[in-house]
């Protein structure tokens, strides 16, 4: 058992003292589960529609995952920002604003996913049209795409809430929420399309009832807990300087992950020109991608909160901990689950499409990023790393110049060479753009560490002074 700290409740953390790693380990591994189940979402619409639904559906489907990332991901960020205030709230034992925080972060959650759903439902089809689906699959991804953006409340209403939890070390309790909403989602998955045969519809509408049960179940733990992420229905407010904390904090992280998503549907776009074929590849190997990140991105997170609350009580000594653990974990995570993809690709991706080209298409694909993919998981701890110290621009400004700008050179230089102009050609720009944004932000973090220690330190001196 880990040792709990006077004033942290069963479900929580003490993140600046103790054993680092264990902890660390101890709060990732919920993370783990519960993004890959989210991922378990993904996979199980393609693999009913690849098995049970029309010939295209897997296609039609993931020409839509770009997409649904870019209009979302912008406001996502500000769960990062909701994570980080309250992890510092946390650290420093401030429950009266962290109070403040998740009224305000929870009422954020609902109107920004009630606007966007609506936004979204409206406009799929034409978005769809700019990023060249064709014309076979076109109607299939505006059904799942219209009908997933109805559920977009309850999405951002999980997120955010989990959020705030996890600042605090409950990363099991999110998970089991999840769970039962993934038993629901896969049930609900073979209801509607075996046996109403309602193909893509049906999956995103068992999507969005299960994200309906996770976003309820987090609400009413929150409404009953007692410890800092309460939420009170009765002194539900919105609080201007928090959510200008939380705006500042996550805007930068959210418009990373939008322009990181506008890279990709320029990339879906690119592979939407190869063919249905290749889209359906494309596809299922991009889902099986997604297993890995979650391992090394579920590490991030628990890099972000650690970080956070010990640059909250200025415990120096343990930041640098926490990015040298978390880095080692997801080279433990990313390089075996990259080996175990690589191995056993060709029977991964028949689960998803059963057209041998599609599987050869993809595995094309697998084999590349799932052998590289640690580097972004190395990308990603220091750019947490730097947001937890409060830097939340920097790691925006290198990240949209070293991911985003890289694949953009690539799709219209590289990728145009008739020798590089396939799926392969198009992948080598991810592993490319991961290891030149992860150096800039290692040196950044190196940097600004420094820079942030010793201006803590001139501060201690001044006042020992007076």
């Amino acid at each position: 058992m880990i040792a709990k700290a006077k004033g942290i409740n069963k479900n929580e953390i003490d993140m600046t003292s103790g054993n680092l790693f264990k902890k660390i380990l101890v709060f990732s591994v919920p993370i783990i589960f519960s993004s890959v189940l989210q991922l378990l979402y993904n996979a199980a619409d393609l693999i009913v529609c690849g098995q049970f639904g029309s010939e295209h559906s897997v296609g039609a489907i993931s020409a839509t995952n770009s997409l649904i990332n870019l209009i979302i991901q912008l406001f996502m960020g500000l769960s990062v920002g909701a994570n980080v205030l309250m992890a510092r709230c946390f650290g420093a034992k401030q429950q009266e604003k962290a109070q403040r925080v998740v009224s305000t972060a929870m009422i954020m959650s609902v109107v920004i996913g009630v606007v966007l759903g609506v936004f979204g439902a409206l406009c799929s089809r034409y978005f769809l049209r700019w990023m060249n689906t064709t014309d076979d699959v076109i109607d299939l991804s505006t059904q799942y795409l219209a009908i997933y953006f109805c559920g977009l409340p309850f999405t951002l209403i999980y997120n955010f809430g989990s959020s705030l939890m996890r600042a605090v070390g409950d990363t099991k309790r999110p998970f089991y929420f999840l769970a039962a909403a993934g038993v629901i989602n896969v049930g609900l998955n073979l209801l509607f399309v075996i046996v109403f045969r309602m193909d893509v519809a049906g999956v995103a509408l068992a999507t969005i009832i299960s994200q309906a049960v996770s976003a309820v179940c987090i609400v009413v733990c929150m409404a009953k807990n007692k410890g800092f992420f309460r939420l009170s229905f009765k002194q539900l407010r919105f609080y201007g300087k928090e959510a200008g904390e939380i705006v500042r904090i996550g805007l930068p992280a959210g418009v990373q992950s939008a322009i990181f998503s506008i890279s990709n549907v320029l990339i879906q776009s690119s592979v939407n020109s190869l063919g249905t074929i290749t889209m359906d590849g494309n596809g299922a190997s991009a889902s099986i991608e997604g297993f890995v990140y979650a391992a090394m991105n579920s590490v991030a997170q628990a890099c972000l909160a650690f970080v956070s609350a010990n640059f909250a009580v200025g415990n120096w000594r343990n930041i640098k901990k926490v990015a040298l653990y978390t880095t080692l974990l997801v080279l433990i995570f990313g390089l075996s689950g990259g080996i175990l993809v690589a191995v056993f690709g060709r029977q991964l991706l028949a689960i998803y499409v059963g057209n041998p080209d599609a599987i050869q298409v993809g595995y094309s694909r697998l084999i590349l990023i799932s052998l590289t993919y640690f580097t972004c998981g190395f990308m990603d701890v220091f750019a947490y790393s730097l947001r937890g110290m409060g830097y939340s621009l920097t790691p925006t400004i290198v990240s949209l110049c070293g991911v985003c700008g890289v694949r953009i050179i690539w799709i219209y230089t590289f990728f145009a060479m008739p020798e590089l102009h396939n799926l392969q050609g198009l992948a080598i720009s991810y592993p490319v753009s991961w290891v030149i944004t992860f150096l800039v932000h290692f040196v950044g973090f190196c940097v600004l560490f420094r820079k942030r220690e010793q201006a803590a330190l001139l501060r201690s001196e001044q006042v020992a002074a007076e």
